[in-house]
């Protein structure tokens, strides 16, 4: 065998190796799935590398952004709802009535992620042009740069600006009609602001329906039947995930590591865990061929360093059954493949028995990300489906 030959056939299993990515039989496309995964891990690489170099993180991400270019059927405009960047979709033909509104939060673990980044940029064109919806699509600072509660407090400041009858009456909203939604990282910062608003005396207006799309809502247990059965599962794997939950509270190594290990609750701490049973909150079928372990608990310093990761406004699963009782209806998505899929199940459970009406819609085939995945660059089959299936119900219900 020539050199070149011998070049190519290494090069070839390199590139074989660098891309592929068991996965379940069920999955759809599976190659192109592969494929996304590997490019979104040479962007990480690369942008650990652009940050070691002082570049920043995000440069790379930036390629991802698209201008607010208004189309045959919506009007885009980025503007500031009360210092916080946002673009806001709105139907060009004209309404006799007051439109109904989505408040959208990107995911991207805290860390990633940008409203104006084209998979968010067609899923809210996609929302105002099917729903004939005013859609606000927020920003919000990101970590490292900023750590919790800053995520937190940007959307929650972002959202108590536009639920003011004086914007909602400058954009023609119904505020009778009024959705949070958010994925993955959004999807926990749609939860938390959901509960805030039931607290908050100064607004006056009901959220209808909280759209929660495989969201991330606690960080005490990361050892759940879906963790550990998608832990090398794209999109999104166990220690990534376990880096996004401890960079959102801190830069400091020990909590990711206590993380890693699930030893990174205190002791005094040890009651919270109620709330995250998976033994007594997963349906059957999820917990099949799991035993459940008690709680290996950490050192005290890591709470009294960083408290944020046992605040219920980062892991809204923590809150009271009181709390939860006075939740909108809510729709909760979870995908087989994904470790943060127990996560929305088990909320499902408490929110049932707090009372809360609630949709949950149980992707078999799906992968964490699904939704951001249907845009005309990715066209995943899967994508196009699920994204169908939950703006038709939201077309119904808001």
């Amino acid at each position: 065998m020539g050199r070149k030959s011998l070049a190519l056939l290494v090069s070839c299993a390199l590139l074989a190796y660098l891309v592929y990515t068991p996965l379940p039989e069920n999955i759809d496309q599976p190659w192109k799935l592969m494929m996304t995964c590997s490019f979104i891990r040479l962007q990480m690489q690369l942008s650990i590398l652009l940050e070691t170099l002082g570049f920043g993180h995000l440069l790379l991400f930036n390629l991802f952004k698209v201008p607010p270019t208004a189309d045959e059927n919506v009007t885009v405009t980025d503007t500031l709802f009360n210092k916080v960047p946002v673009r806001v979709f709105e139907p060009k033909q004209k309404s006799s009535t007051l439109r109904r509104a989505v408040f959208y939060i990107h995911g991207g673990g805290w860390t990633t992620g940008d409203a104006t980044w084209f998979p968010y940029d067609e899923l809210a064109r996609k929302m105002a042009n099917k729903l004939d919806a005013v859609v606000v699509s927020t920003n919000y600072r990101l970590s490292p740069q900023y750590h919790f509660p800053t995520q937190f407090e940007d959307v929650y400041d972002a959202l108590r600006w536009f639920l003011r009858k004086k914007v909602l009456l400058e954009y023609s909203v119904d505020p009778t009609r009024i959705c949070i939604a958010g994925d993955s990282a959004g999807g926990n910062l749609a939860a938390a602001v959901n509960q805030k608003l039931l607290d908050d005396p100064d607004v006056k207006i009901k959220i209808k329906i909280q759209s929660l799309i495989y969201p991330a809502l606690q960080a005490l247990d990361l050892d759940l039947p879906s963790y550990r059965e998608n832990g090398d599962m794209p999109i999104l794997k166990k220690y990534e995930m376990v880096v996004f939950w401890s960079t959102y509270f801190t830069s400091d190594k020990a909590l990711k590591e206590a993380m890693l290990a699930n030893q990174h609750v205190p002791v005094e701490s040890s009651h919270l865990f109620k709330f995250v049973n998976w033994s007594t909150l997963l349906p059957e079928r999820f917990k099949k061929g799991h035993l459940y372990s008690n709680p290996v608990h950490g050192h005290s310093d890591l709470i009294k360093n960083y408290p944020g990761f046992l605040d219920v406004r980062a892991s809204p699963l923590l809150a009271d059954d009181s709390k939860l009782q006075g939740l909108p209806l809510t729709h909760i998505l979870t995908c087989q493949y994904d470790v943060l899929r127990d996560d929305g199940l088990m909320y499902l459970s408490r929110l049932r028995a707090a009372g809360v009406q609630v949709v949950h819609e149980h992707v078999e085939d799906g992968f964490h990300g699904i939704l951001s995945f249907g845009n005309s660059l990715m066209n995943f089959r899967a994508s196009h489906r699920v994204t169908n299936k939950y703006l038709k119900w939201l077309e119904e219900n808001l």
